[in-house]
């Protein structure tokens, strides 16, 4: 049976984590989060011991290993700016990392965990889960199949209420922005699809909203972010506080289904040493780490329709 240990039990994108672990017939020994609003471990693994205190956790880590019960992986849903250093931890440990995404928040920070994993021999794997969608691998094999030049529009509005400014997801320093926290998996998709950005141009960005034009090797892609409700199409369905749209050459590519259980592929693709690891990451993590410090140009590049002509 393959052990696990997760840090970050009281984050949104936890149980998701717990579900793919129980899916692949493994067990998780412990968990870890100062905040202990964990009962959803009841569900799952209401036998996994629970700490707050990261020092209590790190001494049964140690004492499993020292007792031969060793901890296969450690998977890591802490929040985004914490996420190096736990990975850090899960190797030094003499644990393979499963880390959420944006795996750090800033390329140099690869290099970084690139020379631990060599000294450790340990590896760490990061949540890629669209690339693992049907409907996406679909769009790639088209796309790899055609010689035309594509046109591609991305939309995600996740409505997020006044609690989300006020938290680490609000800060820029701790979340890396809109673009970072909601965006890296979307931006990680279009480059793993449409190829290397070869340009890029912004055109908004706030702490609610980000929008711009990206050129890929083999599309032009306008894109648009949301964190805030007034965002949301009209005609959506009632209670329904996300929306998220993708549209190559004005047909819509169809993904919503399956999004939420993608983590269990994720997890069965990495107990098959499938995993995507620190080079598969570095493109989306280049292009959102630079997004934080563009320069805004309203005129280059084409404006994706939802952006506000209020800049």
């Amino acid at each position: 049976m393959t052990n696990f240990a997760l840090i970050g039990a009281a984050g949104f994108v936890a149980p998701r984590h717990m579900k793919a672990m129980r899916a692949v017939g493994g067990d998780l020994k412990a968990a870890i989060d100062p905040n202990d609003s964990v009962g959803i471990m009841d569900s799952h693994f209401p036998e996994a011991h629970f700490f707050t205190e990261f020092e209590r956790f790190d001494r049964y880590i140690d004492k499993q290993h020292r007792s031969g019960e060793r901890i296969d992986y450690v998977s890591i849903c802490s929040p985004n700016y914490l996420h190096d250093a736990h990975v850090r931890f899960a190797l030094r440990s003499d644990c393979d990392a499963i880390c959420e995404k944006p795996l750090v928040l800033n390329p140099w920070n690869l290099d970084g965990l690139a020379e631990i994993e060599a000294s450790t021999g340990r590896r760490i794997n990061t949540i890629l889960q669209l690339r693992l969608h049907p409907a996406i691998i679909a769009l790639k094999q088209k796309v790899d199949a055609s010689d035309r030049r594509h046109s591609v529009n991305l939309s995600y509005v996740t409505s997020r209420g006044r609690w989300y400014h006020q938290s680490w997801k609000g800060d820029d320093k701790k979340s890396g922005g809109v673009g970072t926290n909601i965006g890296v998996h979307f931006f990680d998709m279009l480059s793993f699809v449409f190829g290397a950005v070869t340009d890029s141009a912004l055109h908004l960005r706030n702490e609610r909203q980000m929008a711009g034009f990206i050129e890929c090797e083999k599309a032009d892609i306008r894109w648009f972010l949301s964190v805030d409700r007034n965002d949301l199409l009209p005609g959506l369905a009632e209670g329904q506080s996300t929306y998220r749209a993708v549209t190559v050459d004005g047909e819509d590519v169809e993904f919503s289904a399956g999004f939420t259980d993608l983590h269990t592929a994720s997890y069965e693709a990495i107990l098959a040493g499938k995993g995507f690891g620190l080079e598969a990451v570095r493109p989306s993590i280049e292009m959102v780490s630079a997004m934080r410090t563009a320069d805004i140009e309203p005129g280059r590049g084409e404006r994706h329709p939802m952006v506000p002509d209020a800049r």
